[in-house]
């Protein structure tokens, strides 16, 4: 299980782990300009970061006023994601339709693409249950279109082909393709993440 923000060390620590994830160490006037930076994208992280501690610290007002601008930007920019799912280092690629179900616990460094799905299986499925979802670990690419779907468990260092869908699961330090997806290599997802959370390398 993750680690939760539950105080503003952690609130700074999670936000600096995100931008990091990016390459990006500081944030410039230059880069705004530039525009080096997707402002929407890493709006949205950042307000996820904010709603988490004000929800894990109960703070009332606050939390209503951010999951109301998180909801806003999540309609804007294609994201269903829930709060606490993700651990430091969260890297959102591109804008366009990322589904991540609430019950997912997803670990450090997380590098997800456009047209992700992560989440339980159809509720007209014989396999549904509200938390039949997957836990994926440190370190984990996940390419364009990949679904990933069941209480399954994705290991650390893992890369996960565009459009791959994973049912079963995954190894540490393998990459998998296909439909349904299958280790292909076990070079995993190094050289293909950046090292957001640098604990976690």
């Amino acid at each position: 299980m993750m680690k939760l923000i539950k105080t503003k060390e952690d609130l700074n620590k999670y936000i600096q782990a995100d931008l990091n994830s990016l390459g990006i160490k500081k944030i410039t006037f230059k880069m705004k300009i530039k525009g080096m930076l997707s402002p929407q994208i890493w709006k949205y992280e950042v307000i996820l970061r904010k709603l988490e501690y004000a929800t894990n610290n109960n703070k009332g007002l606050r939390r209503r006023w951010l999951n109301f601008r998180f909801y806003k930007y999540g309609i804007k920019l294609g994201f269903t994601i829930s709060p606490n799912t993700f651990g430091p280092g969260l890297c959102l690629c591109h804008v366009g339709p990322i589904i991540i179900n609430d019950h997912c616990n997803i670990g450090a460094n997380a590098r997800i693409h456009v047209g992700v799905n992560i989440g339980n299986y159809s509720r007209l499925d014989k396999n549904w249950v509200p938390d039949n979802t997957p836990t994926i670990g440190n370190n984990v690419y996940i390419g364009p279109g990949a679904k990933i779907f069941g209480k399954i468990k994705i290991g650390n260092n893992v890369a996960i082909g565009a459009n791959a869908v994973v049912t079963k699961d995954v190894p540490d330090d393998v990459t998998v393709a296909g439909v349904p997806a299958k280790v292909i290599n076990d070079e995993g997802s190094h050289g293909l993440i950046i090292y957001g959370a640098s604990e976690y390398k």
